[in-house]
């Protein structure tokens, strides 16, 4: 939901980071006007930490509190479990963190296993400007890097925030042409954010940075064919680890080519994108598009979350009286989440009808237990769920849904809601301080909140993901 919080602009260095040894510098220069990796490059490495807008970092550290909860909460689910069973396995430097063991890995293992545990119960952060789930990819890769370069925690908050800022900025450049055909943004536009974080990590300048990004074109992946399955989470978990990888290989002097983003063979021509430059980087550092962020506050993906919050506003029906319901949604969701009759939890949390179900039955969306096998056979479920029909309505945004209710004893009542509708900071922090509580407690909450504000170094997250803090 919209932030009505001010903006706030970044002013640029004259000059770039310090270059790690080793730093190759043939081949780095990018000058083009017409591509787009020069802007996001000279952004991520030039922001000065002073001006970086301050609403936006206030919900930074609030994204940084959801994602520890969802990654606390989702540490013991099975792709969590198989993810980190292989890291473990091939261990390695004892250089970050992992959510669920209090084992230390090298930050390319850490970065892959938390950004799919971060994931794996689809209840993490979502920006509709180019739908893409930010905080799984950049904070699991940020926070890797950080921990292995030991930085302080004013760097690692900065450079997740530049994360942030460029995953979102590299979407909008591919568009939704790079959605439709089947890409999935949080692993492909995640991977470049992961990636300019990572070289914000190091203090890399603008041509490292560009050569970060460069070789990430090369690797970043995901697939929406995955969407209900593992594989969905594993998309966010990859991101992270291209980004690690692809900026600790340029710190060790790889060249490779910098626009490999740009141009006839690069990332975007070749992988659907529209190639916005202008729109994708428009006010960038002057206004930070991350502040809008949708945090999620029901467990399933977020293009059912409009037309979850609409049914909460319908008046007490009587369930055995509706004939119909119809939701009318924009048509991208159509192939994301409308599964007709799903037969497992993980595909109820990619269903209209079922979560319809759910909501109307009283069953709480926001639990983590409400879906499960049982519910998509439960008789009261399926009988609801297949009275509802899901049409598509271009005239709506991706952020708005229509319910409309048929009696059976005449028309019923309708409801709309708008996910981009404004919501204060305060009322934004409230709800997501109340979902951390509900996933691990009050207490835990409390204190996990209390860190976020108050963080002497990255290295204190450990005690949260492993689950020290709450012995």
């Amino acid at each position: 939901m919209r932030s009505n919080a001010a903006r706030h602009s970044y002013i640029p260095d004259s000059g770039g980071g310090a270059r790690p040894d080793g730093m190759a510098q043939k081949g780095m220069t990018m000058t083009s006007q017409n591509t787009i990796t020069p802007a996001l490059a000279r952004f991520a490495a030039t922001a000065r930490a002073g001006q970086m807008d301050a609403d936006a970092m206030h919900v930074l550290r609030l994204s940084l509190l959801d994602w520890l909860a969802v990654g606390v909460a989702g540490a013991q689910e099975p792709v969590s479990r198989i993810c980190r069973a292989q890291v473990l396995d091939e261990g390695g430097s004892p250089q970050a963190s992992v959510f669920g063991t209090s084992t230390r890995l090298p930050a390319r293992a850490a970065a892959l296993t938390n950004g799919t545990t971060s994931h794996a119960l689809d209840y993490d952060d979502t920006h509709f400007a180019h739908i893409g789930h930010p905080s799984v990819a950049i904070l699991s890769a940020a926070l890797a890097m950080a921990e292995r370069e030991t930085v302080s925690s004013a760097t690692f908050l900065e450079a997740a925030l530049i994360g942030m800022e460029v995953s979102i900025r590299a979407g909008i450049w591919l568009g939704r042409s790079h959605y439709q055909t089947g890409f999935h943004q949080t692993a492909t536009a995640g991977a470049f954010g992961a990636a300019a974080a990572c070289a914000r990590v190091l203090g890399f300048d603008t041509d490292q940075t560009a050569a970060t990004l460069g070789l990430t074109a090369t690797r970043a992946s995901g697939l929406k064919a995955q969407f209900g399955t593992m594989g969905k989470p594993f998309n966010a978990g990859i991101a992270a680890a291209n980004g690690v990888e692809a900026a600790s290989l340029v710190a060790r002097g790889f060249v490779p080519n910098p626009g490999a983003m740009d141009g006839p063979l690069g990332f975007g021509a070749v992988h659907s994108g529209e190639g916005a430059v202008d729109t994708a980087i428009a006010e960038l550092g002057a206004t930070w598009l991350f502040t809008d962020v949708s945090h999620k506050f029901h467990a399933c993906c977020h293009g059912l979350h409009a037309t979850l919050e609409a049914l909460a506003t319908l008046p007490a029906l009587d369930l055995s009286d509706i004939a119909q319901i119809d939701i009318a949604t924009h048509p991208r969701w159509m192939t994301v989440c409308n599964q007709p009759a799903p037969t497992t939890g993980l595909g109820a949390k990619f269903s209209y009808s079922t979560v319809t179900a759910m909501a109307m039955l009283g069953r709480s969306t926001a639990a983590l237990d409400s879906y499960s096998d049982a519910l998509c056979a439960d008789p009261g479920v399926i009988a609801l769920r297949d009275k509802v029909r899901v049409s598509a309505d271009d005239s709506l945004t991706e952020t708005q849904s229509r319910v409309s209710v048929t009696l059976h004893s005449g028309a019923g009542p309708v409801a709309r809601f708008d996910l981009d509708a404004p919501m204060s900071l305060s009322d934004r922090e409230a709800r997501v301080r109340a979902k951390a509580a509900a996933l691990l407690g009050a207490s835990r909450a409390d204190t996990i909140w209390a860190l976020c504000n108050d963080l002497q170094s990255p290295l204190d997250l450990s005690h949260v993901m492993t689950g020290a803090a709450f012995d």
